[in-house]
């Protein structure tokens, strides 16, 4: 199974032969995986790849239902989505946007770009569907209250605890992908610092029972970064095309206030009112003054003070470049322009003189010798 077109092997065990091959090596590790689960005595060991674990059965109106908590054993199944996030992204990448690539004959810079979002797009697509099938189908949208209520939620349901998971190991998955697609050293620091925001709002959000309102911001956030990504994918097919990043930018803006508003009030003042009150680490609670309400408030507040400062800053840029280029082009036309030369009596028609008024000037009197 080949990933991608070999122009040329290189020697085992070398850094280009697992740039080269480690869509294919991680394919063989997940395959061993899977071959796993054939034997009896491998399997449960390969059922803790690859299904989450800490599952407990409860009985309510609806019949028995699987409710899972999370643990350190979790690590391993991000471990196995985190090779799947490899694959898919290879399959992506040489399938899909290698072909459009080629076709559009971009340039260097636009090509890692176009590779960046276009990988992105679908990440966002599919996350963003997967998110709001879930709010709809647990009622959160429909009732707002069951994002404080009942605190702590450290019952999950298989799809709320399997989103999470697959979220982790992606955003993991980024950090090598880094190296294996070579990314340029001065866009290395941006993406890392990208990656790593994700990393901590997401594993927080887990990892203190905040899945709820997590769900929901992830949303918001996955569709305001789909728009500007496909707004940037259309963009590099045509540049005349960058009415879309208008749209974006008051997606953008509304996101951020809608992101600070529902932050305050779910974890300002509905987490005030819930009955349990204090720091108790076998229930899962975090609900403390200092610990939960003011250091989450204060992480997404400063998190959306950030990206509101990084867009009005590249907005700003943008307008500038534009006045720059609106100003070259005036001064260059300028130039161009031939410059008029002033006649004082008319102007010579059919090799006549005629006046300002298009009649003939009138002729001079000759005197008589």
């Amino acid at each position: 199974m080949a990933f991608r077109r070999r122009n040329k092997s290189y020697p085992f065990f070398s850094q280009e032969f697992l740039i080269q091959n480690h869509a294919d090596i991680v394919f063989c590790l997940v395959v061993f995986i899977l071959i796993g689960l054939m034997f009896e005595v491998t399997a449960k060991t390969a059922f803790l790849f690859i299904l989450p674990q800490y599952n407990t059965s409860t009985l309510t109106p609806d019949g028995e239902v699987s409710l899972y908590q999370y643990g350190w054993r979790d690590c391993v199944t991000v471990l196995f989505y985190f090779f799947i996030a490899i694959i898919l992204h290879a399959v992506v990448q040489e399938y899909v946007l290698d072909k459009v690539n080629r076709r559009l004959h971009l340039s260097k810079s636009k090509h890692t770009k176009f590779n960046e979002s276009g990988q992105l797009c679908v990440f966002y697509l599919a996350s963003s569907i997967w998110s709001l099938y879930i709010l709809i189908t647990e009622g959160y949208l429909s009732n707002l209250t069951s994002l404080w209520e009942n605190y702590p939620h450290i019952h999950l349901r298989f799809q709320v605890k399997f989103f999470y998971l697959c979220q982790l190991a992606y955003w993991l998955h980024a950090l090598p992908e880094l190296y294996f697609q070579k990314v340029r050293k001065e866009e290395t620091p941006r993406q890392l610092l990208y990656i790593s925001f994700y990393l901590l709002h997401i594993g927080a959000a887990y990892l203190l029972n905040l899945t709820r309102l997590g769900l929901v911001l992830l949303f918001l956030q996955y569709l305001s970064e789909l728009g500007f990504h496909i707004a940037r994918l259309v963009y590099f097919t045509d540049e005349s095309h960058n009415k879309l990043f208008k749209v974006w930018a008051a997606g953008f803006v509304s996101t951020r206030l809608f992101t600070l508003t529902l932050s305050v009030l779910v974890v300002g003042f509905g987490l005030a009112r819930v009955e349990n009150q204090g720091l108790d680490l076998e229930t899962g609670n975090f609900n403390t003054l200092l610990l939960s309400r003011m250091t989450v408030l204060l992480v997404v507040c400063l998190t959306q003070a950030w990206l509101l400062w990084r867009f009005i800053h590249f907005q700003l840029r943008r307008w500038r470049e534009y006045r720059q280029e609106q100003a070259a082009r005036k001064r260059v036309t300028v130039k161009q322009q031939p410059k008029l030369v002033k006649r004082d009596a008319g102007h010579h028609e059919n090799g006549v003189i005629k006046a300002e008024n298009g009649a003939s000037p009138r002729p001079k009197k000759v005197k008589a010798p």
